[in-house]
């Protein structure tokens, strides 16, 4: 069982919660009915109905009619996706695995060629490259390591995140391998 923290301080009609993180959430109203904005907390903002002393309530999460979608830039081109329902992630890992695979990885692609020539091994033989990039390499040294990665993903920002860092992973390893001549 998880401990959770929460403390909330009002000023005026206004209550301000607080979480671990610092604000987490702003409310207005009380007993019976409230409206709930989110600062530092994922979804939307909740309206809350109820019948004070009895437990009894009914919320409802305002949601906009479009799913959220991962800042474009250097993002673009993955999934969109929205707040995940319990066994969601794992579909949502998988369909960004399979994106990853058919636009990096496909045939005559520089990321195939990498993983054909072994260019990525031997980058990371060399004892010039840095930390930073070997381990940015090493993520996407084979198709396994690839894979593994991004399934590890722990939640949905995670996993956009891994998926974020295997591209940026490709395109340094080509850039170096162009370097050397090992790809046309």
């Amino acid at each position: 069982m998880a401990f959770r923290f929460r403390r909330s301080a009002r000023l005026g009609p206004l209550r301000f919660n607080f979480g671990k993180a610092g604000l987490s959430s702003i409310s207005v109203g009380g007993r019976g009915a409230s409206f709930n904005i989110p600062v530092a907390r994922s979804g939307g903002p909740r309206t809350t109905v109820g019948l004070p002393g009895n437990g009894l309530s009914w919320s409802m999460e305002n949601t906009p009619d479009r799913p959220v979608a991962i800042p474009a830039g250097a993002a673009q081109g993955l999934p969109n996706s929205r707040r995940l329902r319990p066994g969601q992630p794992e579909a949502f890992r998988q369909s960004l695995l399979e994106m990853l695979q058919e636009q990096l990885f496909a045939p005559g692609s520089a990321g195939q060629q990498l993983w054909e020539q072994g260019s990525i091994s031997r980058l990371l033989a060399e004892d010039s490259l840095g930390a930073r990039v070997a381990g940015l390499l090493t993520v996407i040294e084979t198709p396994e390591a690839l894979q593994g990665y991004l399934l590890r993903a722990q939640g949905q920002d995670d996993a956009k995140r891994r998926a974020q860092r295997c591209i940026t992973a490709v395109q340094e390893a080509s850039r170096l391998a162009k370097l050397r001549g090992w790809l046309r």
